[in-house]
């Protein structure tokens, strides 16, 4: 595969112009639409992604290393799909609703100012991550690892403290009756 290596596309369209496969390394996109692409077998590394359409695009076995993504819509994402070595992303300003972290392992994950509305974190493993104001109304949590991740500032969730790993993670108390909803009993 050719290495593409520091170089920034900007304003591109890739659902009209192909993108080449290849390993892409401390590359920028910015305001680049990869709307339903298929970016299977692609590598990122160390990659900044702005203000980008990444809505339905297909990840089979991508890799994604140290990458950031800032403003992006990135709706409807398989991240179970991508390759899981060396996982690691960000996501900052970023829309992810009706995607799936399935059985995805990320741990100190960076999720900031982000909608996660309706994201299936199922069996996920987000250890030690930190969610900071974050919208999460219908997320599923289910036997996930959620061990020392920071919910303080996000709201909207519900979490099945008995089905879940929740050891040291942080909460707020304006969001404690996502943690007791199941119990049916009226918090003041």
């Amino acid at each position: 595969m050719e290495l593409f290596d520091n170089i920034e596309y900007e304003n591109k369209d890739f659902t009209k112009e192909a993108m080449e496969l290849g390993d892409y390394e401390e590359c920028s996109f910015v305001n680049c639409n990869f709307s339903q692409v298929d970016l299977s077998n692609f590598m990122f590394i160390n990659c900044t992604f702005i203000g980008s359409n990444l809505s339905l695009a297909k990840l089979i076995n991508t890799i994604f290393r140290e990458v950031i993504f800032k403003e992006c819509k990135m709706t409807g994402l398989f991240f179970d799909t991508v390759n899981p070595f060396g996982f690691s992303c960000s996501f900052d300003h970023c829309n992810l609703s009706s995607s799936s972290f399935f059985k995805v392992k990320m741990k100190n994950a960076q999720f900031s100012n982000s909608t996660l509305v309706d994201v299936d974190f199922t069996e996920c493993d987000i250890n030690g991550s930190v969610l900071r104001n974050c919208d999460l109304t219908n997320a599923v949590f289910d036997q996930s690892n959620l061990e020392k991740v920071d919910f303080r500032t996000s709201y909207n969730y519900v979490i099945d403290i008995d089905r879940n790993r929740i050891k040291k993670s942080q909460h707020s108390l304006q969001s404690i009756h996502g943690l007791l909803y199941k119990y049916d009993i009226l918090i003041d």
